[in-house]
This record gives structure tokens, sequence and C-alpha cells, in this order.
């Protein structure tokens, strides 16, 4: 029986889960938590051989709480199930130190699937996402994200934008912590599009995250 931990902030999406998992019978959800704070106390008691977590939650995100988890309890696997975009997300949630991504549109047999093949220490993604890690090699070339003067055009603000969205933050988030209105920071968005040529709210997602994780200057 293998023992499972669901973390979403959706309450009846947690239901629908918990029912689908407990009809296999070799599965059992342990625990549901809406927060990155309710999970971790939750894992710190039943220490669950899958975590279940969606990217947005409660005052943080998957992502974050991914991290958290691989550092504080490394025998946990984790899977992520999320009506966001895969070609944005999956790659980083796997970089973070999840095992898997799948889609909640995704049929019930499927997410049975990905569960399954996670707990067992399996990677799973989509043919699509399978297919964009394989060009990986490629896509983090300096040369990808448009090279060391890629951002010099923003100003100051246009790239603490910038950066806030590659690190997965929504709009609401940034106006938030930036203390401004949602429609300022959609306005520094289109600002920054225009100036990066960035064709699509996707892509201007995945080359955001690229450029914090790869180009962006440490220290």
């Amino acid at each position: 029986m293998h023992r499972i931990v669901l973390v979403d902030d959706h309450p009846i999406l947690r239901g629908g889960l918990a029912q689908l998992i407990g009809d296999d019978p070799t599965l059992e959800v342990c625990g549901e938590a809406a927060s990155v704070k309710e999970a971790t106390a939750l894992l710190e008691k039943v220490h669950p051989d899958l975590a279940l977590v969606d990217i947005f939650l409660e005052g943080s995100n998957g992502i974050e709480l991914t991290k958290i988890i691989r550092r504080r309890w490394p025998r946990v696997r984790v899977l992520i199930l999320s009506m966001h975009d895969e070609t944005v997300y999956a790659r980083r949630a796997l970089r973070a130190g999840a095992l898997g991504y799948v889609m909640k549109q995704e049929v019930s047999k499927t997410i049975l699937e990905a569960i399954h093949t996670v707990v067992e220490g399996e990677r799973y993604v989509s043919e699509k996402v399978a297919r964009a890690l394989d060009n990986e090699a490629s896509e983090v070339s300096v040369g990808a994200v448009g090279g060391g003067q890629f951002v010099d055009a923003l100003s100051d603000r246009e790239l603490e934008v910038f950066e806030h969205f590659g690190h997965g933050m929504s709009r609401s988030a940034i106006a938030e912590m930036l203390n401004v209105s949602v429609k300022t920071v959609e306005a520094h968005r289109q600002h920054i599009r225009e100036k990066l040529e960035i064709k699509d709210a996707t892509d201007f997602m995945r080359r955001a995250m690229l450029w914090v994780e790869v180009e962006k200057p440490q220290g």
C-alpha cells in the first residue's frame, strides 16, 4: 500500500483525487493540505511515499514546496498535478526535484498511471514534455535567450517584474509584493514583451524562467 499526501488549495479537487486514489487498492490517501505550511506540518507527521502537489498554493507554490520536500524528506516522491501549461512549468518542476508532471485535464487512467510510475521512483511526463527535455541542451545554451545583453533594454522595474515572473509568480502576487496594481504589472509585462520581441504569453513565461535559471547573474 503506497501512502499519498494531497496538496491543493481547492477542496473539491482534493475530494475528487481522494476518491480516484481510494478506488485503487494499492494506494491510500493519508492526509490533505491546502498550503505549504500545512503540507510541511503534515509531512512531518505522516511521512508518505508520495506528495501529489499543485503548482499554485496559498501563499507560495508547488515548486518551492518540492524543493523543501527534497531537502527535508528525500525519500518522499513528488508528482506535480496542475492545470497550468506543462511546456512552461514541467521542466522547472523537474529541476526542483519532482519526478513527474501531469495535467489535471488528463483522464483518470493517465493520472493513476503517473502516480504509480512516480511512486516507484520513475519519471513521468507527457510525450510533448519528453521531446522538449530531449532538446534541453540547445534550449539552455547562451544563445537560447538572446545572450548576455538579452535584458539590457529593460528598465530596472521591468527587469524586477521579469524576474518575478521567472520565479513563477502570478500577476496579483507580483502586484502585492511591489505595492502596485495588477494593471500596472500587466503594463510592465506588455512593455517587456515589446522590448524583447516575445511573441506570446507562453513564450514570455518560458524565457523569463529560463533567464532566472540560466543567465541571471548570481550573487
